[in-house]
């Protein structure tokens, strides 16, 4: 039997233990970095499959690092568990339906996402163990992808310094390689301190932080129409100042969250940003403090893995969605807008198709549309290591992410068929790095092209820690 067929082999043999994990994940949904109970589920995993546990790596105590095997190339895969906040949805339910509980969900699929690579790193240690085949599998549990940049951090500490090659994946409505765009990203809060008064009686004494907070909001508007058009720049207010408009308010925190199209061009509109800001503490009179909260890369390819993951797609093929899967799809698809059922084919570059309720086809590699563009802390990890990510087919084509749509896919059968399926081609992405040296070789030297004009410094300032972490 060839090894490309053993591997389907290893990942069913592990399957209903893995997806089991993934609904413990979805019914105990935890934002980031209180990711405690789905940590102590996967190191629990990770023991009882023969992996050696690291925990807490760089002081994140809802990290945990396994490894398996030794000697030859280190392959690692990257998965998440962290979930969403207002995001609950009951699973199998085509219509909105919170659960009971604190609202939050798996509105990404972040509970498929690392039950899906813990199958995988559990699939090739047992290849690795039954073959004799030196070389090192490595999982890496990772929390707060969601806005908390684990890994920019875990990169930062050196975790990822061996890994000769890094693997992941992310819940899709489409089935491919992902075509590694993503934007940088930093989170900043501005927090301006002025002085309170009465606002009729003495209003010339007070110096209004509030007014510093829309002061800044006005000039980073005239700022949009001067930044480059992939650029996106969000805001929430995280104090107000208070809820009495008769007093003048002292203290007032927003939060911005700046995106570019690389670390360069994000680190220049930041400084940018911070001028807006420094504008509205003068004319205000107020004491501005700037805050870094966290910060991620954005996503290098790897030409020579994408090659070989497009194979192994190709190989394997779509999942085979019975008729159950696609009449659920279709009833989620009845809640989605004709824009949204267009969506994933614009960002793919493809040809709108209204009779695909759940993808079928394998997206041909290279393929690229109109840039539908987020962030990840995945990108801090590709500027390090050569990694290679996988598109899964977990959802109805048109689901779009961080929505109630998106968590009712969490438990239902189309998700974890999905989820095995984006496993297997994981996993024997792996075994071509494993059998084939000059493939790690190439996956390598693609890296240190792509970075070789600008080399990998860390978004994130060295006084800045993990939530949790001293300096």
């Amino acid at each position: 039997m060839h090894d490309i067929d053993r591997i389907d082999a290893f990942v069913e043999a592990k399957r209903a233990n893995l997806e089991a994990l993934s609904d413990r994940i979805f019914d105990s949904p935890e934002i980031a970095y209180q990711e405690r109970r789905s940590v102590a589920e996967h190191a629990a995993v990770l023991e009882r499959e023969g992996f050696r546990i690291v925990a807490n790596p760089a002081g994140i105590a809802t990290a945990v690092i396994g490894e398996a095997g030794a000697g030859g190339p280190v392959v690692a895969f990257l998965g998440e568990y962290d979930a969403l906040p207002g995001l609950s949805q009951a699973s199998g339910v085509a219509e909105l339906q919170p659960l009971p509980g604190d609202g939050m969900g798996h509105g990404c699929g972040h509970n498929l996402l690392g039950a899906g690579a813990l199958l995988a790193a559990v699939a090739v240690k047992d290849w690795l163990l039954a073959t004799g085949t030196p070389g090192r599998v490595r999982y890496y549990g990772c929390p707060a992808e969601e806005g908390g940049a684990a890994k920019t951090y875990l990169v930062r500490a050196g975790a990822f310094a061996d890994v000769d090659v890094g693997i992941t994946w992310h819940s899709m409505p489409l089935c491919g390689v992902n075509d590694a765009r993503s934007l940088a990203n930093t989170r900043i809060d501005f927090t301006f301190t002025g002085r309170a008064s009465h606002a009729a009686a003495a209003p010339h004494l007070g110096r209004s932080a509030l007014d510093a907070v829309e002061l800044t909001n006005v000039a980073v508007n005239y700022l949009r129409e001067h930044m480059p058009s992939t650029a996106r720049i969000h805001y929430a207010y995280i104090d107000a100042g208070g809820v009495a408009p008769n007093v003048v308010q002292a203290r007032a925190t927003i939060r911005y969250a700046v995106r570019a199209a690389d670390l360069a061009e994000m680190r220049s509109l930041l400084a940018r940003v911070r001028k807006c800001a420094e504008g509205a503490a003068l004319m205000t009179e107020t004491k501005l403090e700037a805050r870094v909260l966290s910060a991620v890369s954005n996503l290098l390819g790897n030409a020579p893995l994408e090659r070989a993951m497009q194979a192994n797609w190709e190989h394997f093929g779509p999942p085979e969605w019975d008729a159950a899967d696609r009449a659920f799809a279709e009833q989620i698809r009845a809640t989605l807008g004709d824009e949204d059922l267009r969506a994933p084919y614009r960002r793919a570059g493809l040809a709108f198709r209204a009779d695909q309720p759940l993808a079928d086809e394998i997206v041909p590699l290279g393929s690229v549309g109109e840039a539908l563009l987020g962030s990840t802390d995945v990108g801090d990890v590709s500027w390090v290591a050569p990694l290679v990510q996988a598109d899964g087919p977990t959802v109805a084509v048109g689901t779009a992410f961080h929505t109630w749509q998106f968590t009712a896919h969490g438990k239902t059968a189309l998700a974890k068929k999905g989820m095995a399926q984006t496993a297997k081609v994981m996993a024997a992405t792996a075994l071509d790095c494993f059998a084939d040296p000059a493939l790690v070789k190439a996956a390598r030297a693609d890296l240190e092209a792509r970075t070789a004009g600008s080399p990998y410094v860390c978004p994130i300032p060295p006084e800045v820690m993990p939530p949790g972490v001293a300096a």
